[in-house]
């Protein structure tokens, strides 16, 4: 399967169960969990990375990401398995 065949060019979104995926949700989540690990992250720039995750997080999960994936840094694990 290529990533056409989940969502084509022409579209930028799909629903998958009601919930609206963004073209990019995965590639921004990873761009938010690396810039998550970085240790000269400022507080507020912290956590502007989790409040943009957060708000990922029904798209994640509709697409099935954590079924098959796990996040390595045990913080932003936890943070992820804290939300419903």
């Amino acid at each position: 399967m290529r990533a056409h065949d989940i969502l084509p060019d022409h579209l930028d979104h799909i629903r998958i169960n009601g919930t609206v995926v963004r073209k990019g949700s995965v590639g921004a989540f990873l761009a938010n969990a690396a810039a998550f690990s970085d240790p000269t992250l400022t507080d507020a720039a912290r956590q502007a990375v989790l409040d943009d995750i957060e708000a990922a997080l029904p798209a994640l999960r509709a697409l099935g990401l954590f079924e098959v994936l796990e996040i390595r840094d045990p913080q932003l694990r936890a943070f992820v398995e804290a939300r419903p």
